[in-house]
């Protein structure tokens, strides 16, 4: 989440351009390395002051998008057939950094939708998920060069689309979007990264474990941002954020929250301890 005390410098020149069309390039963009290098470039002219948020501008009008930019590979397939395999094996370690980068090159993918569809929210709402959307390229980029130093390529595994899809289900409201995407699906991976960097550590593969280790200590920041800005829209319609944010869990994820959590991360990130509790009996 960044600094709020710290906004971009104010636009004062004609080259200053919409951030909404600048985050719908980025999420358009189907080939990853295009992708990353838009989302680098868009937070790089966001801090120049080069960009600016106009929610009428007519080059970028919001509507629905099916799918994002992306490559053919990897092949998309429902998540019960995406093989799992164990960390013992360098097979399976593979297919875990595999996973990770569909994620990450997704969480990019969300991060830019916020901009584009999301208007009429402050500058520093823009501010946040522009720079999640650049640490997520950051992220990518990172497995990926992993990948290619075990052999392996992205696209080369298959893997599912439930991120997208969860974008999809919460495109009509931010609040929804924040308590959702963030909160339940990116709040997953600070439970679940630990254990893996552990059974990783345990088979020797230090190269992956430094990489996890990154994203996990830059993911709580994405949570935290997510939290803040559901807190943000609870309170401009006078909900209550706690009983807010268990009713879309239980309507949207049927409850189906699992632990074990990481009560340490979590709480960094802004869950209450009202969630924290409710979460645990739904688990």
């Amino acid at each position: 989440m960044t600094d709020r005390s710290e906004e971009p410098f104010p636009p004062s020149c004609e080259s200053v351009e919409c951030v909404h069309c600048a985050a719908l390039a980025c999420l358009t963009a189907s080939i990853p390395a295009d992708k990353t290098a838009l989302a680098a470039a868009m937070h790089a002219d966001w801090l120049r002051g080069h960009l600016d948020a106009r929610p009428d501008c007519g080059r970028c009008l919001v509507r629905d998008i099916a799918a994002p930019g992306r490559p053919d590979r990897p092949r998309l397939v429902p998540p019960r057939q995406v093989a799992a395999r164990g960390l013992g094996s360098a097979e399976g370690r593979a297919a875990l950094v595999h996973a990770v980068a569909h994620i990450e090159f997704n969480a990019i993918n969300l991060a830019c939708d916020a901009v584009y569809r999301f208007r009429d929210l402050p500058q520093a709402f823009y501010a946040d998920w522009i720079a999640v959307a650049a640490d997520e390229a950051r992220h990518f980029a990172l497995l990926v060069h992993r990948l290619g130093e075990i052999g392996m390529g992205y696209g080369d595994l298959d893997a599912h689309d439930g991120l997208w899809q969860m974008a999809l289900a919460t495109a009509h409201d931010p609040l929804t979007r924040m308590a959702l995407v963030p909160r339940v699906l990116e709040a997953r991976g600070l439970d679940v990264t630990p254990g893996m960097i552990e059974r990783l550590r345990s088979a020797g593969d230090a190269a992956t474990v430094a990489c996890l280790e990154t994203i996990l200590a830059e993911e709580v920041a994405h949570v935290a941002a997510g939290t803040h800005w559901f807190r943000y829209l609870c309170a401009q319609r006078a909900f209550d954020p706690d009983e807010t944010f268990l009713a879309l869990v239980a309507e949207h994820s049927k409850g189906a929250v699992r632990g074990p959590f990481n009560l340490p991360a979590r709480r960094e990130a802004g869950f209450s301890d009202r969630e924290m509790q409710a979460l645990g009996h739904t688990g």
